[in-house]
């Protein structure tokens, strides 16, 4: 695997940790040889909790997919350990699905849509909302079951895609029950 972009903040970038992080992230390719493009970004941070100084943020794009790791620890070689083994586990994860789904090639369940309670005016006037983070990122069209193992993989309650079969968006979250939702606009 050849890391695309290895950033660091608050961090020098050496040969060493470059070095480190490349070993660990090839390991990865026996899960999955299909690995896109990698981002991995060292930050050093100043807090009071030593063991949350050193954070490493992993995004690994594969063609149906992302598969991502943040992890702490108070040395940074440690956290990207951590990192590169829950890593190792989501693609194992993912790879057994997908295997799974291929074999399996069966329709899904139809799924329920839930049914959100009426708020009241006065629910809204106490209350006001910020947005205080914003993402973007690339969306590329998926199956509601390709969906779902993306929010597993990523260790997400939800996660919207778009639509292979309609081309609109989706989104699929964990239900109580264990299962899947599935909330698509009519078109």
């Amino acid at each position: 695997m050849h890391i695309y972009k290895l950033s660091g903040r608050n961090v020098e970038v050496t040969e060493a940790l470059r070095d480190y992080v490349e070993s660990k992230l090839t390991r990865l390719d026996r899960y999955s040889g299909q690995i896109t493009d990698a981002r991995v970004t060292l930050t050093v941070r100043d807090v009071r909790d030593a063991g949350r100084r050193n954070r490493v943020e992993v995004q690994l794009n594969v063609p149906h997919g992302i598969i991502r790791a943040e992890e702490h620890h108070a040395d940074m070689y440690a956290a990207i350990d951590h990192a590169s083994d829950v890593l190792e586990r989501q693609l194992r994860k993912f790879k057994t699905r997908y295997l799974k789904q291929r074999e399996d090639n069966s329709e899904a369940a139809e799924l329920e849509t839930p049914v959100l309670p009426p708020l009241s005016l006065d629910d809204v006037s106490e209350f006001r909302p910020e947005i205080v983070r914003q993402k973007r990122f690339e969306m590329r069209p998926m199956t509601p079951e390709d969906a779902a193992a993306q929010m597993e993989a990523l260790g997400h309650d939800f996660y919207v895609f778009i639509s292979a079969s309609s081309n609109g968006c989706g989104v699929v979250y964990r239900r109580k029950d264990g299962h899947y939702g599935l909330i698509e606009p009519k078109l």
